[in-house]
C-alpha cells in the first residue's frame, strides 16, 4: 500500500511511519522538514506549509491511504482533505478525546456532546476547550470532502517512546528513581493511555481495511486506576520506592496543578466536569480490533527508551518540600 503521512517525525506520526515500513509499505512524507529531517533515509520526503496553505508538492499524485497527524486547525485539514479528494481511497485523521464537551461521568462514547466554537474561524488554541472545538471541526472538514472514507480517531493519552510531553514517562522515571514518592488521592481514579505503536498499528489496520469511522482510542482493555499503574510502575522497574499518598484537597492548596505538576491527576473532587476524562469508553475501536500490548511492556520500554521531559512533573526539590510538609 501507498500511504502518505502528513508530518511522520515527531511522536503519533513517527510511530506510523516505522510501523508501515515494517509492514513493507511504501511511504511519502509531507512536512516542513524542520523537525528530524533525516530521520527516515530512504523514505520519500515532500516539502510544503500547511500553515501557509503550501501544499502545491502534493498535486498530481496518488496513494492509496494518507494518515494525517498533524492537523491542527480544520483549514489544514480542509485544504489537504480536498485536494486529496481524487488523490487517495481512505483517509485517517488523528483527533482527540478532548473534543467531549462532558466528562464528568465514566463512559463517555462517540455519540456524545462535542466542544463547539462561536467563531469557526478560529485558529489560535487558547484553552483545552478551544482545542477540542477545532480538533471537532478538524474531523468534520475532513468528512465534509470525503464523505465515507475518513476514520476519525479520537486518541488518549499516547505514551512510549518519543513522547514529547513526558506525562507518562514523568512517573516511570520518577518511581524507577525510588525513595519517597508524592502520589495523589484519590487512589482509585480512572487512567486511560495507549501505547504510540498500539496506536499505529490499530489505524494501519483500519487503513488497509478503509475502515471509516469515529472512534474513541486509548486503552487500557479493562479499568485502570491511578494506584494499580503506580503500583505496576514499581512492579515492572523492580522499585523500592515508597509511594506517599496524599490528599488531593492537601496538595490543591499547596499549589499542585492536576495533570502538569503530577500528571494524569485530575483533581476529580474539585474538577467534577473533567473528573472522567480518562474512563472513556472505547468498545467501538475494541470491536473494531484494537488491542494492547502488556503494561509491563509499556513500562520498561518508556523507562528504556524515552527520557524524562523537564517540562513534565514535580521538580524534585518541589516534591520533597511537599513530601515534608
Amino acid at each position: 500500500m501507498k500511504i502518505l503521512v502528513l508530518g511522520g517525525t515527531l511522536f503519533v506520526g513517527r510511530h506510523v511511519v516505522e510501523a508501515a515500513l515494517d509492514r513493507g509499505h511504501e511511504v511519502t512524507l509531507f512536512n516542513r522538514g524542520r523537525t528530524d529531517p533525516s530521520l527516515f533515509p530512504g523514505v520519500e520526503a515532500i516539502r510544503g506549509d500547511r500553515e501557509a496553505g503550501d501544499l502545491a508538492a502534493l498535486s498530481g499524485r496518488r496513494w492509496d491511504a494518507v494518515v494525517d497527524t498533524s492537523g491542527r486547525v480544520p483549514r489544514w485539514v480542509g485544504d489537504a482533505a480536498r485536494l486529496l479528494v481524487g488523490a487517495v481511497e481512505h483517509y485517517t485523521f488523528v483527533s482527540s478525546i478532548s473534543v467531549y464537551a462532558d466528562t464528568s461521568r465514566p463512559g463517555t462514547d462517540e455519540s456524545a456532546p462535542v466542544h463547539t466554537l462561536a467563531d469557526e474561524t478560529v485558529e489560535e488554541i487558547s484553552s483545552p476547550e478551544v482545542y477540542g472545538a477545532l480538533q471537532v471541526l478538524c474531523e468534520r472538514a475532513a468528512e465534509t470532502a470525503l464523505p465515507g472514507r475518513v476514520l476519525s480517531v479520537r486518541a488518549g493519552l499516547v505514551v512510549g517512546p518519543y513522547d514529547p510531553t513526558g506525562r507518562f514517562t514523568y512517573w516511570v522515571h520518577r518511581i524507577a528513581r525510588g525513595g519517597e514518592v508524592l502520589a495523589p488521592e484519590p487512589r482509585a481514579q480512572p487512567v486511560q493511555f495507549i501505547h504510540g505503536r498500539d496506536l499505529a498499528d490499530w489505524m494501519l489496520d483500519m487503513a488497509e481495511r478503509r475502515a471509516a469511522g469515529v472512534f474513541n482510542a486509548t486503552g487500557p482493555a479493562r479499568p485502570l486506576t491511578m494506584e494499580g499503574l503506580l503500583e505496576s510502575i514499581q512492579a515492572a522497574a523492580g522499585s523500592d520506592a515508597t509511594l506517599r499518598w496524599t490528599d488531593e484537597r492537601f496538595l490543591l492548596e499547596h499549589g499542585v496543578e492536576e495533570w502538569s505538576d503530577l500528571p494524569l491527576w485530575l483533581a476529580p473532587g474539585t474538577n467534577a466536569e473533567s473528573a472522567s476524562f480518562m474512563a472513556v469508553d472505547i468498545r467501538k475501536a475494541l470491536g473494531a480490533g484494537l488491542r494492547f500490548r502488556p503494561l509491563a511492556e509499556t513500562i520498561r520500554e518508556t523507562l528504556h527508551e524515552a527520557e524524562t521531559t523537564p517540562e513534565a512533573g514535580l521538580d524534585p526539590g518541589r516534591e520533597r518540600e511537599l513530601l515534608r510538609a
